[in-house]
């Protein structure tokens, strides 16, 4: 059965992408009679039942790129030949939950799983992450990229806690923004400029008392998030203040 369907991320109505347990599938949509095509498929080929977890799409690359999840392992397949393109193989210690796409690195993926970390990956060189988070205790269910700052990380787990991270390393601007004060010096601004941000928890919420399952950020608000746990509790949370103004100014 078909678990997962994703459109395409520009906004183009005729194209999606949909998983099942060991396949990836292509459609084409015809809105003017609401029929979908299957366009083409391709499946995992390995030892025993292997199941995909979770697909998300790229949005680099002319959004021809998709990447999945499966068991401990993440795959990357170009959706024109429907070939795969790279493996992380064990690139958790147990099942890996969730992925997502850097929106402003085109090579920058992060990933969690049942081995309670959240790990970055370069999809060009995938032997080791280029960062690992331990702040979890329990299997972490969900990790979200904020669409506009990309140094801004969303994480939850079944420790029942929504963690905001700040990784600045990894992000688009790693030295933060690098405007000029008139009233300082030249020499205090080439200072300030060089000197990187530091990563870090940001906040942890902790208004949940079952496992949050999921966890998203607004695509209206860049400082809007929420949460849904087990137990149905739909929690919305905003960037500190003090976060938000560091980012901006």
């Amino acid at each position: 059965f078909i678990f997962s369907v994703l459109w395409h991320p520009t906004g183009d109505t005729t194209t999606l992408v949909g998983l099942t347990d060991s396949h990836i599938i292509t459609w084409d949509f015809d809105a003017s009679s609401s029929v979908a095509k299957v366009k083409d498929s391709t499946g995992l080929e390995s030892k025993g039942q292997p199941k995909f977890t979770c697909v998300r799409w790229n949005p680099h690359h002319n959004c021809t790129q998709v990447a999945t999840a499966n068991d401990s392992c993440i795959r990357g397949w170009d959706l024109r030949s429907m070939q795969q393109i790279y493996h992380i193989e064990n690139a958790h210690g147990q099942l890996v939950r969730d992925i997502d796409f850097n929106p402003n690195k085109q090579y920058y993926l992060v990933s969690c799983g049942d081995d309670c970390k959240i790990k970055f990956w370069d999809t060009r060189n995938t032997s080791e992450p280029l960062k690992v988070l331990s702040e979890h205790s329990h299997w972490v269910w969900s990790v979200k990229y904020n669409h506009f700052h990309d140094q801004l990380l969303l994480s939850s787990s079944s420790d029942s806690r929504v963690i905001l991270h700040s990784v600045v390393s990894l992000s688009s601007e790693p030295y933060g923004h690098l405007a000029e004060n008139e009233e300082d010096s030249d020499e205090d601004t080439e200072e300030k400029s060089l000197e990187p941000l530091k990563d870090g928890v940001i906040a942890t919420y902790e208004e949940h008392e079952d496992s949050v399952y999921a966890s998203c950020w607004s695509t209206a608000d860049p400082w809007v998030f929420a949460s849904l746990s087990y137990d149905g509790r739909l929690v919305i949370n905003k960037v500190p203040r003090a976060e938000k103004y560091k980012i901006l100014l």
